[in-house]
Parts: structure tokens; C-alpha cells; sequence
């Protein structure tokens, strides 16, 4: 199985879009989120190209105040702004969007809670939050009907916290009406 947006060249140019576009550096795990945020590349394919991107002096490693870093090269930004893929701008522009939302709510420093509690009747009651200095950003609780269920629920919430959030702001304000159709 290979990447939704195709060849390792293609995966290598989304890497290179994106940090290129978001134009500071980051440390691995951040730039490994960002490029996962759409599930347009998978994180094998990801691997090599960054590892490839490193090889041929398109990204380079920093060191900024002790922490292992990278950034795009000069000759990285040629290629990021030049050089011609199949992909198109419409994903590029998602995955920026995404990218940056993400790194919105880590910079942030949203804190995120998810409590799983079993109910007198057998069932799970699942409270989540979203906290911003303190402040409650989004609360939500739902009852589910297994201890497994709810344990699938905690793993993907924590996984994208980010995502589930936007999504429930997208469904709220009716910007995802083709769930609807």
C-alpha cells in the first residue's frame, strides 16, 4: 500500500510544500504530525522521503537552544516552489491549512482531557475537554455501550485531539453538510 497522493517523489514535494510554507523550523515529531494531519501520506512513505530530504541537502538538521531541529536549504526551497508533481494544489492547500491549525493548537498549549467512567446501568460514560489557560474551550459527554468502545474512542481521541475539535466546530457551524446528505 503506498501513499493517497502517490510516488515517494510526491510524498518528498508534500514534505518539502509544507515545511517550506510554514517557514521556521521544526523538530521531527511536529513535522511527522503535520504531514499526517490529512492521511494523504503514509508514515512509512514519509520516513524515507524525510530520510531522503536529509540525504541530499534539501532539509537540513539545526540545533536551536539544545533542541535537534530542521528547516528547508536554500536549494530545498527551489524545489519546493519549482519543481512540478502530480499533486494537486487543491490537497496541498488542505494539508497547509491543516498543518497550520495544528501547530496553532500545540502552540497554544491546549490541554486535553478524556475521563471513561462505567455508569450504574453497565455502560460508559466518556467526559472529554479541551482547556486553554484554564479555561474550558469544549466539553463534551456521551455514553457508550462497552468499556471496549470507549477505550477505541480514548485512543483516537488522543491520537488527533486537534482533529476531533475541528471537526465538531465544522459540524456545528454546518460546514460539513455532506455528512447530511
Amino acid at each position: 500500500m503506498s501513499s493517497a497522493i502517490g510516488s515517494i517523489n510526491n510524498v518528498k514535494i508534500f514534505v518539502l510544500y509544507l515545511m517550506q510554507n510554514i517557514n521556521y523550523p521544526l523538530d521531527f515529531v511536529t513535522i511527522n504530525d503535520i504531514v499526517m494531519q490529512t492521511d494523504y501520506v503514509m508514515y512509512l512513505d514519509f520516513a524515507v522521503a524525510f530520510n531522503s530530504l536529509l540525504d541530499t541537502g534539501l532539509i537540513e538538521k539545526i540545533d536551536e537552544n539544545g533542541e535537534e531541529k530542521y528547516r528547508v536549504t536554500d536549494n530545498g526551497a527551489i524545489v519546493a516552489s519549482e519543481l512540478k508533481s502530480d499533486i494537486l494544489s487543491s490537497i496541498l492547500d488542505k494539508s497547509l491549512a491543516a498543518a497550520l491549525r495544528y501547530l496553532d493548537f500545540k502552540k497554544r498549549g491546549v490541554v486535553i482531557k478524556f475521563d471513561i467512567e462505567k455508569t450504574d446501568e453497565g455502560k460508559y460514560r466518556i467526559d472529554t475537554g479541551f482547556f486553554e489557560n484554564g479555561e474550558c474551550m469544549f466539553s463534551q459527554m456521551i455514553i457508550v455501550d462497552s468499556l471496549d468502545r470507549a477505550k477505541r474512542m480514548k485512543e483516537n481521541f488522543y491520537e488527533r485531539p486537534e482533529a476531533l475539535y475541528r471537526g465538531v466546530l465544522a459540524l456545528l457551524s454546518g460546514n460539513v453538510n455532506y455528512i447530511f446528505n
